[in-house]
């Protein structure tokens, strides 16, 4: 005998049709039409384990959807909360910038960039507060530009 649901998912006709509309579009990524789905067949009657097979996901997962829409309403239900998490040191700006300095020529004095003279020119340049030279590496070694790569391609003769 199948337990009764501990959230019971009512909908709005307003709220239907949004979903409605949200599940038929395809502009939203996966997992908020996925929820969507989810949403409309627990307002349909269905069983959170029907629902899952239907949809490909853990009964669990349909429960804390239900759960998240019963308590905080239809968009908690549907999106996520932002992830904490630092922000980036450097923004699209700063990284043009980091590259265009990484391609010109280096300080006199010196035969190439080191990741420490990059990150102190940043610095000094205004474009960050601080960074450290690890920041610099990691921005770098997503361009074509790591300082390993000295080869120009050419075979020796």
């Amino acid at each position: 005998m199948a337990r009764p649901k501990k959230y019971v998912v009512t909908l709005t006709e307003e709220e239907r049709k949004k979903l409605k509309e949200l599940v038929s579009k395809g502009n939203q990524p996966v997992r908020v039409v996925r929820r969507a789905q989810m949403l409309l067949a627990a307002d349909a009657g269905e069983a959170n384990t029907s629902i899952g097979r239907t949809l490909h996901v853990h009964p669990n997962t349909v429960t804390n959807v239900c759960k998240r829409f019963v308590e905080a309403g239809l968009e908690a239900a549907l999106y996520e909360r932002p992830r904490p998490g630092k922000p980036p040191k450097l923004d699209a700006k700063g990284e043009a910038t980091l590259i265009a300095l990484a391609c010109s020529e280096p300080p006199e004095g010196r035969a190439c960039w080191t990741m420490y003279l990059l990150a102190e020119r940043l610095v000094e340049l205004g474009v960050v507060e601080a960074i450290s030279d690890e920041t610099v590496r990691r921005v770098l070694k997503k361009t074509a530009l790591s300082p390993g790569k000295s080869s120009t391609g050419v075979s020796a003769s």
